[in-house]
């Protein structure tokens, strides 16, 4: 299955947005040179006459040859003159032509009918934002992790859940700023509202900054999506972009209706990416105990296998800034 009409039609339009902007723009360049230079007009109206002589005396038939190395000559002769009169106008000598975004296809898609590298992008950055769409991608940034929410009382000999949030903040920055296409999937644990989701998204920011494609979203979301398409009641292929994209992040594994096809899909998304090595994140507020008994050894075993563990520990942040809202002040020890 390929991408959906809608998918396609976007990236479509944008080039077509891009190849009437190149187009208009090298007209306006050509009309203010005209304008300042009406030699250059004239040699431009040669030109085309050059063109259709040389066309007509192919049909003509006689010694087309000789023929076709004089309009040649005339033709080089003229291009020639117009590159020394946009010398003398201080422009470029491809300053009347469109310049395309993508030179190889010039902005229409296709290269000798088959897609250009260009709209594939397209294509997937369109299919992603789709995917993205219901997510706050741009609301969390590593700057915005309070850890003054944590607790800095430590029990007898261990770290205070502050100190060990601020490992976690720390690692996870280093991440997001080495990121690339082979990065190694983490497996963020922890009770609800201890910023698994922040960090995440955080991460996700600085992925999407550096250029890399994301897709992010609750597991429940993909997967209920993954079945309709799968029953044909939804035209797309999301399986395809949970895959192949840069960086898959998942939310909230275990919130999922648990049924046959959702156990084989979810396994066939993290085997799939660990065998091709393309990193994934997932949060989930399971224990590795709970995470054994709903998906079994067979899946529980390639996370332990393939992923870094980072556990997340504190208080319920949102309870904790729903008290500072309801105080008025802010909390400054805890």
């Amino acid at each position: 299955m390929g991408y959906s009409r809608e998918v396609y039609d976007s990236a479509m339009e944008v080039l077509g947005q891009r190849r009437r902007k190149a187009e208009q723009e090298a007209a306006q360049r050509r009309m203010a040179f005209y304008a300042n230079c009406p030699r250059g007009q004239q040699i431009q109206q040669e030109l085309a006459a050059v063109g259709s002589s040389a066309a007509r005396r192919v049909f003509a038939g006689g010694n087309v040859a000789a023929e076709i190395a004089k309009l040649r000559e005339q033709s080089l002769a003229l291009q020639k003159e117009r590159r020394q009169l946009l010398e003398q106008f201080g422009l470029a000598a491809d300053a009347l032509e469109a310049h395309y975004q993508c030179q190889a296809c010039e902005d229409t898609g296709y290269i000798d009918g088959k897609m250009c590298n260009c709209l594939k992008g397209l294509l997937r950055q369109e299919a992603y934002r789709r995917l993205n769409a219901m997510t706050p991608l741009t609301l969390s940034g590593f700057e915005q992790f309070e850890l003054r929410y944590y607790s800095s009382r430590a029990e007898a000999g261990e770290v205070s859940p502050r100190e060990h949030m601020k490992g976690v903040l720390e690692f996870c920055q280093n991440y997001a700023s080495s990121f690339c296409s082979h990065s190694p999937s983490l497996l963020f644990q922890g009770r609800t509202g201890l910023g698994k989701t922040h960090l995440s998204l955080s991460i996700a920011k600085t992925a999407i900054d550096k250029g890399y494609g994301v897709v992010y979203g609750s597991v429940q979301n993909f997967l209920s999506i993954l079945e309709k398409e799968r029953f044909g009641r939804l035209e797309s292929d999301t399986n395809r972009d949970l895959l192949h994209c840069d960086l898959l992040i998942l939310d909230d594994l275990g919130t999922e209706f648990s049924t046959h096809f959702v156990s084989a899909a979810l396994y066939n998304i993290i085997n799939t990416r660990l065998m091709s090595e393309k990193p994934t994140i997932i949060s989930t507020n399971l224990s590795m105990k709970e995470l054994l008994e709903r998906y079994g050894e067979r899946m529980v075993s390639r996370m332990i296998g393939g992923y870094q563990r980072l556990m997340f520990a504190g208080k319920d942040v949102r309870q904790l800034r729903h008290l500072e809202q309801e105080r008025g002040t802010k909390i400054t020890e805890m």
